[in-house]
């Protein structure tokens, strides 16, 4: 167990494992494979994506941020140069795939477009409409002003230290942006099923 547990892709690996074992005790023999499991399979890889996504951005402006001006200055490299690259990988993909399953999702559950167009043509993807464009104001902020920004910030693109500065504020204010979205997102994500 030990080999499993020490090693972050064995404990990956391991939890794939676990939940296709899972799902042939528990769900193979209900399952038809035909679009409610389709529904649910796209349902768990969006909700598994999501987690990731609103956790890592709550992690940097709950505890990187905040925490940022009490480390000393000469273990601070050890954050830009290895922590928050590898944060902000998980956290631009996680949001993408977030993204694309949530519309793949809405695709298969037939309320793609009344939803984007926020229920006009039946007024039942309301709820769900304003969570999904909130959702894609959240995942552009990420790809197109987040990243590029903290890019800059991070050394990662050389630039002006005037440059890189600004660079920084940019992205701490786009994630704080993403952050004010992110729990009227989830209210409507979660409002679908309920406030619909």
């Amino acid at each position: 167990m030990s080999a499993i547990l020490s090693n972050l892709r064995n404990t990956v690996i391991a939890s794939v494992v676990l939940a296709i074992v899972v799902f042939l005790i528990i769900g193979l023999n209900r399952t038809s494979f035909d679009i409610n499991f389709w529904n649910w399979l796209f349902r768990y890889f969006h909700i598994a994506a999501a987690i990731m996504w609103i956790g890592l951005l709550w992690y940097f402006n709950f505890v990187q941020m905040p925490s940022m001006p009490k480390i000393p200055d000469e273990q601070k490299p050890a954050i830009g140069k290895v922590i928050a690259p590898a944060a902000l990988f998980y956290f631009r993909w996680a949001a993408m795939v977030t993204l694309v399953t949530g519309l793949v999702l809405a695709y298969l559950q037939g309320y793609l477009v009344d939803a984007l167009m926020l229920g006009q043509q039946t007024g039942q993807a309301t709820v769900i409409g304003v969570g999904m464009w909130l959702a894609i104001i959240m995942w552009f902020n990420v790809w197109f002003v987040i990243w590029p920004n903290q890019k800059k910030a991070l050394g990662i693109v050389a630039v002006e230290p005037d440059a890189k500065a600004k660079a920084a504020r940019m992205a701490m204010l786009f994630s704080r942006t993403n952050t004010l979205l992110s729990l009227p997102m989830l209210l409507c994500m979660v409002g679908q099923m309920h406030l619909a």
